[in-house]
């Protein structure tokens, strides 16, 4: 019984680490769909789903690949700072957890954080040249996706590096280095990663934010549409009563 209960406790601990990883290559994914996107020689078609799919599988994919070891044996899961939260086993000198951790801040890090740099570097580059041309509304947006380019780097930077610093100071520094008090904004700021990114992609595209803004009036017209439906049923339900009654 105790056993299936520190398993219960591993494999939550190991959904919520996943769940964090989600919201950090989803950043990758969607900083190569933009510039797939914005580079490609065809128009963006927005009803191509599949493509939507894949880039969530990819993301999910490619978080179970690196939070599921974990749980079979590749380092392990434990207490995180003061006790009330768990993650990765930061603290443990073995080979087994090191290698672990330095994959896991190789590719789920550093990896996603040039993917990023990459595809907004070569879209800033693709709209600065457009700029050339256009020099009045091209300014205009290259100041946009600058801003926009900035800013993500910036929250990607802010909300994970911390946390990936303290991860490997823990584990390659001096035993009682990183104190339960120091872990834990590290801790908070890579957990509000999936709080700000919604954030930063519907008020920083104005095609979401518009979107965004649509849907309450999308929602009050349907509902209103349903009400007027569900009215004149029923008149009319009234009125065939009303007209059976009469002929009897």
């Amino acid at each position: 019984m105790q056993r299936l209960l520190l398993l219960t406790k591993a494999a939550l601990v190991s959904l919520v680490s996943c769940h964090s990883t989600v919201s950090l290559i989803s950043l990758a994914v969607l900083s190569y769909e933009r510039y797939c996107t914005m580079m490609g020689k065809t128009e963006a078609d927005a009803t191509n789903y599949r493509k939507i799919a894949m880039g969530i599988l990819l993301s999910w994919g490619y978080s179970l690949l690196w939070t599921l070891p974990p749980l079979f044996g590749w380092s392990s899961y434990g207490p995180e700072g003061p006790g009330t939260t768990c993650s990765v086993n930061w603290y443990a000198k073995d080979a087994n957890n090191i290698s672990y951790i330095v994959c896991l801040f190789i590719f789920c890090l550093v990896i996603p954080f040039l993917v990023i740099c990459y595809c907004y570097g070569k879209l800033l580059y693709a709209v600065k040249q457009v700029s050339g041309v256009n020099k009045g509304m091209g300014r205009t947006r290259e100041q946009r996706v600058l801003l926009m380019v900035v800013t993500m780097v910036i929250c990607f930077l802010l909300c994970w590096l911390p946390y990936g610093i303290v991860a490997l100071l823990a584990t390659f520094g001096k035993p009682g280095l990183i104190t339960p008090e120091a872990s834990i904004i590290p801790s908070l700021l890579a957990k509000t990663s999936t709080v700000v990114n919604p954030i930063i992609y519907i008020f920083m595209n104005k095609q979401m934010l518009s979107n965004f803004c649509e849907m309450p009036k999308s929602f009050v017209h349907l509902k209103l549409q349903e009400y007027l439906q569900d009215d004149q049923t029923g008149s009319k339900k009234q009125k065939g009563t009303a007209d059976f009654s009469f002929a009897e």
